[in-house]
């Protein structure tokens, strides 16, 4: 429950002489502005995942079909075609749930709004298993493609990895704007380079060049003269994996600039329509060139030998390729810190994560996300075919539930047209609830049981913690008003082990905090220990400082736990009272002279914080060589 106090607006009331506008606020809007996304930028920032799956998609395809021979290899385009128009409706789906939940959050913001929390919950964990395993699957591809190139290089591939994660993770920390600068030239070599292809390639009668595929085992299966519906239906689940990364620009929308979007639609658009024309584009050339799948050597790289021959242009096209891959990481980082947002916003993640940092960066989402990414890549040791099967079932799962959402989303609202969109939704879902489906069968034992596995308990995660916050919310009250604030008396127990100016200065502070002040120091047995208490009893009361010292004896040498037993006792003798530990502490002007502190203050921190209900308040007494 809100409260407001002082005279409340008139209508129509807004700046005027007497209330000049806020320029600062303005400036301050401007500033974050800055910091957000253009389409342009957009495109750069969240398409990488996309873009760079034109180098697998096709592959997928073609090696499945392989399996049926040449005769299969000529249902590469059909099923490519069939994959575009299932892009076609998903951007245009898309394009929907960026107009109707601006605030991002994809099919999790759909499947909340209309199919229920626990269904939205399973869409959220499926986004964050297909964003995670994306940053993974990406940075090894790209790291395969550079040690086929270089093999020596291939013994230090997780270094490599991990090297190539911590850049990725370092320009996203300054910015989603800086990391769309940053990966916009590549991103534009990469799209320029396989257009080029294509263009060229259309023209040829046939391949200019065999010599990459030269000397290699095929991967071509028996010959065949009919193709199942089964192993259409495997190639086309297969070729979907080039559809990652679609859902991407509708989960960051409030990361572009206003209007949020529309901006956000028109990268969407270009997105799908770049990614269609090379999908079909790259079929074209493989049923002209009558291409082959060989091992080691991959279906992108014969179609560049073929189209432009073993020149600089093939090296070309096979390094705007590398450098794509590692950084096709870049579009999970862009859209999930702010998934992550969107669930910590609603109790389902820790609210840190809904944090952002300067430059409108979920720092906190940015960090978790690299390190379970690196946890990842040390634990397949590098190598993408170790999570490949993995990464293509999240994100089916979450398409399906989109399209299923916004079947429910027109059956609601009922615009014009409500009926057909209703209809593309419909067979969308479809589609995708099909390929999920036959992906998980068919990569169940390849470890597509670990996302079985992991997506309920991600589920279970989500629900843990919002009963967590439930349980917290209840218990302070939230949303009641609470009771007026009274005054109790308040003491405050200062812990001190010798006399200083630190001593002097803390006793002070406490005098300003409560009505009495106590001073406590541990004892032990030990002779010099009884020395040394002795010493210090002895200067106390020559000092007389007006305050008590109470000697708290410790058998066990231990130091929080006497402290913390004393405030507890005081507490339950005088439950009217409220008690303070002030904990006095010295502040090194230097950073590495942290190390030289013997952080009794941090153990009885603790201890008291473990043990009481007490107040705790840190004196920090900052150390500087210039005696201030």
């Amino acid at each position: 429950m809100a409260i407001h106090t002082g005279e409340p607006k008139t209508a129509g009331s807004g700046p005027s002489q007497e209330e000049p506008p806020d320029t600062g606020a303005a400036a301050a809007d401007q500033a974050e502005e800055r910091h957000r996304l253009t389409a342009l930028q957009g495109l750069a920032a969240l398409s990488l995942d996309a873009m760079a799956s034109v180098a697998y998609g096709p592959e997928s395809i073609v090696l499945v079909l392989a399996a049926a021979g040449a005769y299969g290899l000529g249902f590469t385009l059909p099923v490519t075609v069939a994959i575009a128009a299932l892009l076609a409706v998903l951007v245009a789906s898309y394009r929907q749930v960026i107009a109707a939940f601006p605030n991002g959050g994809g099919s999790y913001a759909v499947a909340k709004r209309h199919l229920g929390r626990r269904t939205s919950l399973v869409a959220a964990a499926s986004l964050i298993l297909d964003y995670v395993l994306n940053v993974a699957v990406s940075v090894t591809a790209g790291v395969a493609a550079l040690t086929s190139a270089f093999p020596s290089l291939y013994g230090e591939r997780v270094w490599i990895c991990l090297g190539v994660l911590v850049l990725v993770t370092a320009v996203n920390l300054r910015g989603v704007v800086d990391s769309a600068k940053a990966f916009l030239v590549p991103t534009a070599l990469f799209v320029g380079s396989i257009l080029a292809m294509i263009a060229v390639g259309l023209f040829r009668d046939g391949p200019v060049s065999t010599q990459t595929a030269a000397g290699h085992a095929s991967a071509l299966g028996d010959g065949a003269t009919a193709v199942g519906a089964l192993l259409l239906l495997k190639a086309f689940a297969a070729g979907c994996s080039a559809l990652t990364g679609v859902e991407a620009v509708a989960n960051a929308v409030p990361s572009f600039r206003a209007p949020a979007a529309r901006r956000a639609q028109r990268t969407e658009v270009a997105l799908g329509a770049l990614l269609g024309v090379m999908l079909i584009g790259l079929s074209v050339l493989i049923g002209r060139f009558h291409l082959q799948p060989v091992e080691g050597v991959t279906v992108l790289a014969q179609l560049a030998d073929a189209s432009f021959g073993h020149n600089a242009a093939f090296y070309v096209v096979q390094f705007a390729t590398v450098v794509l891959l590692a950084l096709a990481a870049n579009t999970s980082f862009g859209g999930l810190p702010v998934l992550m947002g969107l669930l910590a916003r609603d109790n389902h993640l820790p609210h840190v994560f809904s944090l952002k940092a300067d430059r409108q960066v979920h720092r906190h989402g940015v960090v978790w996300l690299a390190l379970v990414s690196g946890v990842l890549l040390v634990f397949s040791g590098g190598d993408a075919n170790t999570l490949v099967p993995l990464f293509a079932i999240g994100v089916f799962v979450g398409f399906t539930i989109c399209q299923v959402g916004m079947v429910r989303h027109w059956s609601l609202e009922r615009p014009a047209g409500g009926r057909a969109k209703a209809l593309l939704n419909g067979f969308g879902a479809l589609l995708t609830g099909v390929s999920a489906i036959v992906v998980t069968a068919g990569k169940f034992t390849e470890g597509a049981w670990l996302i079985v596995v992991a997506l309920p308990l991600l589920v279970l995660g989500f629900e843990k913690v919002h009963r967590a916050y439930a349980r917290i919310g209840e218990r302070l009250e939230l949303g009641r008003v609470p009771q007026p604030p009274t005054r109790s008396r308040s003491l405050v127990v200062v812990p001190v082990s010798g006399l200083s100016l630190l001593t002097c200065r803390a006793l002070t502070a406490a005098h300003s905090l409560g009505d009495e002040v106590l001073a406590v120091t541990v004892t032990h047995s030990a002779p010099e220990d009884l020395r040394a208490t002795e010493a210090l009893r002895r200067d106390w009361e020559l000092w007389d400082p007006g305050v008590e010292l109470v000697e708290l004896s410790s058998p066990t040498r231990s130091l929080g736990r006497p402290v913390s037993s004393y405030v507890r006792e005081l507490a339950d003798r005088r439950p009217d009272v409220q008690v303070t530990v002030l904990i006095p502490e010295t502040e090194p002007e230097r950073l590495w002279q942290r190390i030289l502190q013997n952080q009794r203050g941090s153990v009885v921190a603790l201890a008291v914080r473990r043990d009481t209900d007490a107040v705790i308040c840190r004196l920090r007494f900052r150390v500087t060589t210039d005696g201030r």
